[in-house]
């Protein structure tokens, strides 16, 4: 049976990805929600390259699955401290303690960079909501 949530435990989960995984994995990457329509045109599986990703993404050594989940774990602990370090913005320097002002910026960066990191390890270019892009489609 799969976790109810991504982080490892002691003994980590080696079977294909829960639900709620493959949710947070598309967004890690940068990639649209799915959609919950079935219809061909309804949602990015009409697109070729999100065809194939999603096949990877779903194909994975159970090995795998386990570096996968490691990299889940981490982009959610990043992704929380991002959202943590707004705590200090209304303070520049209490007593002795003075706030990183950079502090922001360096988790977000961080957080980036182990996003692109699980994109590289499944062999999938970073999506839209990671590489910058805006959405296109050419006729």
């Amino acid at each position: 049976m799969p976790p109810n949530d991504c982080a490892c435990d002691d003994e980590p989960y080696n079977g294909p990805l829960s639900l709620d995984e493959l949710v947070q994995i598309r967004r890690y990457m940068g990639y649209p929600a799915f959609g919950g329509i079935s219809s061909g045109q309804q949602s990015w599986r009409f697109f070729q390259a999100y065809g194939f990703n999603e096949w990877r993404i779903r194909n994975m050594a159970p090995d795998e699955y386990e570096q996968i989940r490691r990299h889940l774990a981490d982009c959610k602990r990043l992704e929380r401290e991002v959202y943590g370090s707004s705590a200090n913005l209304d303070t520049d320097q209490a007593a002795v303690w003075k706030h990183n002002k950079t502090e922001t910026a360096e988790r977000i960066g961080l957080y980036r960079w182990a996003r692109r990191q699980l994109c590289e390890f499944m062999g999938i270019p970073p999506g839209p909501g990671l590489s910058g892009r805006g959405n296109a489609i050419v006729i």
